[in-house]
C-alpha cells in the first residue's frame, strides 16, 4: 500500500467509524484541545471525560485557569493520577498569560517551549485545532504503525522511537489532518486495541504485516520487565476534638507532588500512647487499619493507616509545615491522590 492508500484508507475508515462527538471535538479551541490531551496521556477516553467537563466547567479559558490556586487546579485532576501533568498544565497557563498575552501559541517551537507539552502533544493541539500539518505519535498511533510494519522494539528504546516518528511523518498528508489526526487516535483506540484487536474492522488489514503473520499481540514490543521495588509507610490520621484531621502538603516535585496527604510515620514514631515529636504534640492511638496498596509506573506503595486523636489546642502542630486541620466533609477545593481520598472518606464514617 502506498502513503497515499494509507492514508486515504484512514481517512474513508474515519467518515464512516471515527468519533466525533467526544467533548473537546466541540469547538475545537487550541485551549480545549490542549487540556484533553494532557489528560489523556496515560489514560483512557471513558475515564477522562467526566474529569474533562468538570475541569473545563470550572475553568473554561486559559485566564481562568492561570488564575486558580494549584490546589483548585489538583483538585479537578484528583483521581486521574500522574499529578505532574496537572501542575505542568497551571504552570503553562501562566506562562501563556505572562509571556503572550492570554493566547494560545499557534507556533510549534513556542507550544514546545511550555511545561509539559512534547512533540506529539504539540503537533496534535495544532492538526486538531488549527489544521496545521504535524504528525502525532501517542500510545494509539505507536501501536498501529509498529503492528503495521511488524517493527520490532520497544517503542520507548531511541531508535524505535526515531523509525516511528518517520513513519508517522511519511504517513500524514498535507490535506485533511485534523481528520487524518483524530482517526489514527481513533483506529487505534477502538480497532488496532493492546489486546484482541479487531483486525477485520481495520482499513489497513491486507497490508498490516502482523495479521500477515498472525502476531498482532508481538506488537509494539512490550518493556522490559523488571520487578517493581516496594516501599512502605506508615500514615498519621491525626483528628483533633472538633473532628478534624491533619494534613500537610507534599513537597512540589515528586509523587504526589502539591498534594495534600496525611503526616508519615517511621517505624518507631508512636508505637504507643505518647508525644510525637515532628508535631509537637500528645496523641492517643486508636487503631491501625489494614494495609492500603497503591502502585505506581516504577513502585508498589503499601500503607498501614493508623488512626489517633489529640486533645491538645490545633494550634500546637501548625509550627515547622505546611499544614491545616480539615473537615473530612469539606467542600474545600484541595488536591488528594486517590488514597488519601480515600481514607478521608472512611474517616467521615466515623463521625
Amino acid at each position: 500500500m502506498s502513503t497515499a492508500d494509507f492514508s486515504t484508507s484512514v481517512l474513508e475508515w474515519f467518515e464512516r467509524h471515527g468519533r466525533t462527538d467526544l467533548p473537546w471535538q466541540i469547538n475545537p479551541t487550541p485551549y480545549r484541545v490542549w487540556v484533553s490531551e494532557i489528560m489523556l496521556q496515560q489514560t483512557q477516553v471513558a475515564t477522562v471525560i467526566p474529569y474533562y467537563e468538570r475541569f473545563m466547567a470550572r475553568f473554561p479559558d486559559v485566564q481562568a485557569l492561570a488564575g486558580a490556586a494549584q490546589d483548585q487546579v489538583l483538585h479537578h485532576w484528583s483521581g486521574l493520577g500522574y499529578y505532574a501533568r496537572a501542575r505542568n498544565l497551571h504552570a503553562a497557563a501562566q506562562v501563556i498569560c505572562d509571556r503572550h498575552e492570554g493566547r494560545f501559541p499557534d507556533d510549534f517551537e513556542a507550544l514546545l517551549t511550555l511545561p509539559g507539552i512534547g512533540r506529539s502533544t504539540a503537533g496534535a493541539i495544532l492538526a486538531l485545532a488549527a489544521g496545521q500539518r504535524h504528525s502525532i505519535l501517542d500510545g494509539n498511533v505507536k501501536r498501529v504503525l509498529a503492528r503495521y510494519h511488524a517493527l520490532e522494539g520497544w517503542p520507548g528504546q531511541a531508535a524505535v522511537q526515531r523509525t516511528l516518528w518517520t513513519l508517522a511523518e511519511q504517513y500524514t498528508p498535507s490535506t485533511q489532518v485534523t481528520a487524518y489526526t483524530q482517526a489514527m487516535m481513533d483506529l487505534g483506540a477502538t480497532v488496532c486495541t493492546r489486546a484482541n484487536p479487531s483486525c477485520g474492522l481495520c482499513p489497513l488489514q491486507l497490508d498490516c504485516r502482523a495479521r500477515s503473520n498472525k502476531r498482532q499481540g508481538d506488537y509494539p514490543s512490550p518493556r522490559p520487565r523488571k520487578q517493581l521495588p516496594l516501599r512502605k509507610t506508615r500514615m498519621l490520621l491525626l483528628r483533633n476534638a472538633a473532628g478534624e484531621v491533619l494534613l500537610e502538603r507534599r513537597p512540589p516535585a515528586g509523587i504526589w507532588g502539591g498534594l495534600w496527604s496525611f503526616p508519615e510515620l517511621s517505624p518507631d514514631e508512636v508505637q504507643e500512647n505518647g508525644c510525637l515529636e515532628r508535631l509537637g504534640c500528645h496523641v492517643r492511638l486508636v487503631d491501625e487499619w489494614g494495609v492500603i496498596r497503591h502502585t505506581f509506573s516504577h513502585f508498589r506503595l503499601q500503607i498501614t493507616p493508623v488512626l489517633a486523636i489529640t486533645d491538645e489546642h490545633p494550634d500546637a502542630v501548625m509550627e515547622g509545615g505546611d499544614r491545616l486541620w480539615y473537615k473530612p466533609d469539606s467542600p474545600d477545593e484541595l488536591g488528594f491522590a486517590a488514597p488519601v481520598e480515600r481514607l478521608l472518606r472512611r474517616i467521615n464514617e466515623l463521625q
